[in-house]
């Protein structure tokens, strides 16, 4: 893992940092580079416009590790009361949820009647519910509740992480469900055992899975969707996917608010389904803090924003 990359993580992780940082000026300034604004009005307004660009979104509030099931609880609450907007809106939405901000750390029986609810409700608004992955000490308990989930609903998903050194084996064991999978990079901090240490590594293992998640959907047996800014990735998955003849609606890119903006509206009109991760809400630092480690060039784009 690079010195930045291991830095910034190590940042992520720290209070005094969130704290300092949620209190300045010039840091909301740079956040706006990757969210349109803290509150739910602001996320719902940005994925109004980007509809009309072409292209639909996944909304998710930040926020993890909770202390209370009362917390969970009202969690639940703003994701159902979401949904019933974007169905009243007629929005192409989806939302995306972490386990442990529906109570995951207490209760695992609590998290996942929460998130059977979210499911029947997206299923009633049109959309689709999407399960994040956190850290590594968290994946047996995710996969678990999506495999309860998928035995119920259609339209959920589930995300895995290509650096960590078990997900080919996680990947094989979904696919009898007809999953839908996010398959994104990682941006956790992980030893050296449990994952990829080199980027080299981790694009090396994003190519083979994506690969393997192409050749179910090529049978109609899954949904692929791909979370990278790699154009290069992209135009490689692509060009599998046309080979081996995968249907239409079978293959999605997910790329952040506020990266790549422009080859986000071209892949889009270039027939690619692309969808928007947008998120909003108070908690943002250790979630922007990771986005900046996952590549650390980004921190010169924060920086011509603060100059700029």
């Amino acid at each position: 893992m690079g010195i930045a990359r291991s830095l910034l993580l190590r940042a992520s992780r720290s209070r005094w940092l969130a704290a300092q940082f949620s209190r300045r000026a010039f840091a909301r300034r740079a956040l706006r580079r990757f969210m349109p604004g803290e509150h739910v009005e602001d996320a719902l307004a940005a994925a109004r416009r980007l509809e009309q660009e072409g292209h639909g979104t996944v909304l998710t509030q930040l926020g993890e590790n909770l202390t209370s099931l009362a917390e969970a609880e009202a969690v639940h609450d703003h994701y159902a009361a979401l949904l019933e907007t974007v169905r009243d809106r007629r929005l192409p939405t989806h939302i995306s949820v972490k386990p442990t901000q529906l109570g995951l750390d207490l209760s695992s029986d609590a998290c996942g009647r929460h998130l059977d609810s979210l499911a029947q409700l997206a299923a009633a608004a049109g959309s689709f519910l999407w399960i994040d992955m956190e850290d590594s000490s968290y994946v047996d308990r995710t996969l678990d509740l999506y495999r309860v989930l998928r035995s119920r609903h259609e339209r959920v998903g589930v995300c895995l992480q290509a650096y960590l050194r078990r997900t080919p084996a996680d990947l094989a064991s979904l696919l009898p469900l007809l999953p839908a999978i996010r398959l994104v990079k990682g941006a956790y901090a992980e030893p050296a055992a449990l994952a990829f240490p080199a980027k080299r590594e981790v694009d090396q293992a994003f190519a083979r899975l994506g690969r393997t998640m192409l050749e179910a959907s090529a049978r109609s047996r899954s949904l692929s969707v791909f979370g990278t800014h790699d154009l290069q990735l992209i135009a490689m998955l692509r060009a599998i996917a046309a080979d081996l003849a995968v249907p239409d609606g079978c293959l999605e890119v997910h790329m952040l608010y506020g990266i790549r903006s422009a080859d986000q509206q071209r892949l889009a009109r270039n027939g690619l389904k692309v969808r928007t991760l947008i998120s909003y809400g108070q908690h943002w630092f250790p979630w922007y803090v990771r986005r900046l480690a996952e590549r650390p060039a980004n921190v010169w784009f924060v920086v011509r924003a603060l100059l700029g």
